[in-house]
């Protein structure tokens, strides 16, 4: 019997029981409060005079009338650049100890979000939050014995002056306490390759010699690393090399268009447990099995609002109007679709993190990623958002018996002077592209009344193009890196699709 594992989960189970539940709305109101009060004194907070909407009779009301809405080139255009320029208490107190390059870019071109020493608690608390949860999982006790590999980009960060630089996953998994450790793998030296290729190589050349009872990292990534290892150790499916592995925390994407994918891989049941973590902080675990929906962690460091995703809210730039409405969390509603703001401990404020969320069950507080605001596709009226997308192509695959883990679609016009959906569905299946867009068409109509409109009107129709999916990670390698917290943009604009066709084009040439 796993003696050690027993202690663990039993602690686990313990700390589960005794945790209160807290008050949502409270809570909130008290994070809102506690994130003022810390950032009064700051450039920012002396601005927007903190300390007089720590007076005043409503907090939330006044807080949402005070302070504009910032995505991240107006932030940065207008605070978060002092950081680099050497100042300090500009959007929080001192000068951060680290910046998180989103989505795995690198160059002067990059974002640039701060993460502070109060970011990186509330990372961890919510980690252990996450762990925790665990008990409502029906693991058994020597799982908690069992390695995680934790799949992100490079830990081997870039020094700039007085602080470092590198993803939120490297970023954290640099920062883990000396007890997890032993239990962490690729482990600090596999982790430091900064090569995607060579790090998952590696991984693959040691694998044998781990016992790996859970994953960690993003979905179209950690399939590429899990058929890594299955071909370089000509195994059959991971369970071969990995028996115990029973649970893969999936996180930044949904899960869905993945799934058909991972089966695949799996030898056995895997527990799929979805998280919420941004390079602006750690918003939502999966507390619960009978769910994909993720709980939002509502007192720990993030003040959330919502704004309603509809078409007359949103500019073309996946940014806000300034007249867009902000609901608090007691004024949700489920199934509806909010454009996600934070305020943080690192010196974010009404931030538009760029993510649409829905709540599926309000009572719980839990919430699914609906997509991008950047890949709300609404050219020419069809408003279709990432998850009816994502839906259309689940449908496929259902339909066709085929597995689609990467697509992208944009709207242009063809050669008569019309407006089509160009869609590339990355797939190793081969299928009639005429049927496919017939299917794809008919799924969408019948999902989304303004996308029928729009197919009775503006849209001439629906275009399919099969592509291998490794075109996409491809596409990653060139124009940002692959690896890490980087996400395949499932929505272009006419002048980045065209360089999306010109690579697709001369990749298959060449190959």
């Amino acid at each position: 019997m796993a003696i050690f594992g027993s202690i663990i989960k039993s602690l686990i189970d313990l700390k589960e029981s005794l945790t209160p539940g807290g008050e949502p709305n409270k809570d909130q109101e008290e994070v809102l409060r506690t994130l003022l009060k810390k950032a009064k004194d700051t450039a920012f907070g002396k601005h927007y005079e903190f300390e007089k909407i720590l007076t005043s009779e409503d907090i939330r009301k006044s807080f949402a009338e005070t302070i504009p809405y910032f995505d991240y080139n107006k932030i940065d255009r207008e605070w978060w650049h002092k950081y680099q320029e050497g100042e300090e208490n500009v959007t929080w107190p001192g000068k951060p100890p680290y910046f998180a390059l989103s989505s795995g870019t690198t160059g002067k071109g990059s974002k640039r979000i701060p993460v502070t020493d109060d970011m990186l608690e509330s990372i961890r608390k919510a980690g252990i939050k996450q762990i925790s949860a665990l008990s409502n999982f029906d693991l058994p006790p020597d799982f908690f014995e069992k390695e995680i590999m934790m799949l992100g980009s490079s830990t081997d960060l870039q020094n700039e002056g007085s602080h470092r630089e590198g993803e939120i996953s490297g970023i954290s998994a640099s920062n883990i306490p000396f007890w997890f450790r032993s239990y962490y793998k690729p482990g600090e030296e596999i982790s430091k390759i900064d090569e995607w290729d060579e790090r998952v190589q590696k991984i693959a050349e040691n694998a044998r010699n781990w016992d790996i009872g859970a994953l960690s990292g993003i979905p179209s990534w950690m399939e590429l690393m899990l058929k890594k290892v299955i071909e370089y150790n000509n195994l059959e499916n991971i369970h071969e090399i990995w028996p115990n592995l029973q649970v893969y925390a999936s996180g930044g994407v949904a899960f869905e268009p993945y799934e058909k994918s991972f089966e695949k891989l799996w030898g056995r049941p895997v527990q799929v447990i979805d998280t919420y973590l941004a390079s602006e902080g750690f918003l939502a675990i999966q507390n619960r099995p009978e769910t994909h929906a993720m709980k939002l962690i509502l007192d720990n460091g993030v003040y959330f609002e919502f704004v309603p995703f509809k078409p007359e809210y949103i500019n073309q730039d996946g940014s806000i109007t300034d007249d867009a409405p902000a609901i608090s969390l007691a004024e949700v509603r489920e199934e509806e679709e909010y454009v996600l703001l934070i305020s943080t401990v690192s010196g974010a404020w009404r931030y538009i993190i760029g993510d649409t969320i829905k709540f599926t069950d309000k009572e719980k507080y839990e919430i699914r990623i609906t997509g991008r605001t950047k890949f709300f596709l609404n050219v020419v009226g069809s408003q279709l958002s990432v998850n009816k997308m994502n839906d259309a192509v689940k449908d496929l695959e259902n339909q066709f018996d085929m597995r689609i883990p990467e697509f992208v679609v944009a709207a242009k016009r063809g050669e008569d002077g019309e407006y089509y959906h160009y869609w590339y569905l990355g797939t190793e299946d081969k299928k009639n592209e005429v049927q496919l867009a017939e299917a794809l068409d008919s799924s969408l109509q019948e999902a989304n009344k303004n996308y029928k409109v729009a197919r009775s009107k503006a849209l001439k129709g629906v275009k399919v193009n099969l592509v291998d999916p490794h075109m996409f990670h491809e596409w990653n390698a060139v124009n940002k890196k692959k690896g890490g917290q980087v996400k395949m943009e499932k929505v272009m604009n006419e002048e980045k699709f065209d360089e999306w066709e010109a690579f697709v084009k001369d990749n298959q040439e060449r190959g």
